[in-house]
């Protein structure tokens, strides 16, 4: 899982990556300096919980990814099946890029575990 994380940010823009569970325990974690990566993943399972559970009420598909967008940096949550693969980048990254990338890793996930 680590090799995923490492290989993941390599790509241009990516800052930090981790799996947690959706009880937001860290399952593994490469973040950048500054982050505490049981924050991160606290926040991480708040709030996708929180999203699916809205979705759920309006009778959607289950949640895939989530993006978020601040001043100085975007989040990517996206579910992995075992738990919530969390991408932090710089603020201006080229989202198409990401998202392949973020595909890519988890199938590199699938076939590892």
């Amino acid at each position: 899982m680590y090799e995923v994380l490492s290989e993941l940010n390599k790509t241009p823009g990516i800052t930090g990556s981790m799996v947690v569970g959706n009880d937001g325990i860290v399952i593994a974690a490469d973040l950048a300096t500054g982050l505490e990566s049981e924050t991160v993943g606290a926040l991480a399972a708040s709030i996708t919980s929180n999203i699916a559970k809205s979705l759920d009420r309006l009778h959607t598909e289950p949640l895939r990814q989530v993006t978020i967008e601040a001043n100085d940096a975007k989040l990517f949550f996206t579910d992995v099946g075992l738990g919530i693969l969390v991408v932090t980048t710089e603020k201006e990254v080229n989202i198409g890029l990401i998202r392949l990338e973020i595909k890519n890793a988890m199938s590199r996930m699938r076939m590892a575990g």
